[in-house]
Order: C-alpha cells, then sequence, then structure tokens
C-alpha cells in the first residue's frame, strides 16, 4: 500500500468514528447543554490533558459569540456564581482535578453543573445535574462504548472539540447571528 492509500483509509477510518460517534450522541442532552449555555450569566470549562485543549477551543469559540467563557485556571478566571454553568470534560468522570473543581463548584456556587464524558456511572453522575455522553471508548473500556483504531481516547477529544462547534452553528443560527458580525469578539492583537 503506497502511503497516499494509507493515508486515504486511516482518513476515512477516523471520519467514520466520528460520524458515528456523534450521530450516537442524545440530542436532547445536546439541547439541554445548548440551552444552560444561552440561560446561564457565565460559562465555565474544565478539563486536563487533551480534553482541556478541546475545551479551550469550544470556550474560545462560545467567547466569539459574545457568551462570557472562561476556563477554569485561566488568569482572568472570574469567581463562579449560582447563575452561572460549569461544563466538565472527563470521558472516564474520575479525572482528579474536573471532579474537584465540580464538587468546589457545587459547594461554592451551587451552580449547573453538565458533564460531557462517556462513562454514565462515574462519580460525576451524583455532582453533575446532567450529562452529555459521548459513548465511546475510555480507560475503563465499558461493554456499550464504541471502540476505536485510535491511540487512546483520542476519538472523545475529537468528538468534544466537533460538539462544540456543531452547537456553536445552532446557537448562531437560532440567534440568527451576523457571521461578519462575530469577528467584533475576535482577538485583534495578532
Amino acid at each position: 500500500m503506497t502511503f497516499s492509500e494509507e493515508y486515504a483509509k486511516a482518513r476515512q477510518d477516523v471520519i467514520a468514528e466520528l460520524d458515528r460517534t456523534l450521530s450516537s450522541v442524545d440530542p436532547a442532552q445536546l439541547e439541554r447543554l445548548r440551552d444552560e449555555i444561552l440561560k446561564a450569566d457565565q460559562v465555565f470549562f474544565v478539563g486536563v490533558g487533551r480534553v482541556m485543549l478541546a475545551l479551550q477551543c469550544v470556550c474560545k469559540r462560545l467567547a466569539h459569540l459574545g457568551i462570557k467563557a472562561h476556563y477554569v485556571g485561566e488568569i482572568t478566571e472570574p469567581a463562579i456564581k449560582k447563575d452561572d454553568l460549569l461544563i466538565v470534560g472527563s470521558g472516564s468522570g474520575g479525572s482528579l482535578f474536573p471532579l474537584g473543581i465540580a464538587k468546589k463548584a457545587r459547594a461554592a456556587a451551587d451552580c449547573t453543573i453538565a458533564h460531557v464524558g462517556s462513562n454514565p456511572n462515574s462519580e460525576m453522575k451524583d455532582i453533575a445535574d446532567f450529562m452529555v455522553r459521548v459513548p465511546v471508548r475510555t480507560k475503563w473500556y465499558l461493554e456499550d462504548e464504541i471502540d476505536s483504531c485510535q491511540p487512546m481516547t483520542s476519538l472523545f477529544e475529537q468528538s468534544v472539540l466537533l460538539l462544540g462547534d456543531v452547537l456553536a452553528k445552532m446557537i448562531i443560527e437560532e440567534k440568527h447571528l451576523d457571521m461578519k458580525g462575530l469577528w467584533q469578539y475576535h482577538a485583534n492583537l495578532e
């Protein structure tokens, strides 16, 4: 097989996995997340590793829509309040830092907490108000998880990023935002 053929196969495999995964997300869960984002005063995100990077991209995109979005730990992070939303990204639902931040948010502000993850039976189920389940392979290899040809939890991280972009598109359409007008929120010190 040539490199070109290998690339074509790998590309098709990854895209097929993403399509299967995004098609497996419950639209009702995603709708609730969208509604909570739109009604929140501020939206906070927390995750670790590559999930953190995907969530930072989603956070930035929501900021481009005029939504007050923050990443936990950023230098200008404000206090979380009752009218805010915390989005916790953790495939396993047991990562120490996101779990600890969720507990802290519950105790400090009793804000709304959404868990974006794969494991519906994790410790997060007792803390989060609701879950958006991305049913892909975790380190636990649960029976109903979508398997992946990619390493570790790549499929989860990619799916989190794409779900964020899908939600952003839906918010733009729902609020009838002008695409050109969104540039007012884009960084201009580049």
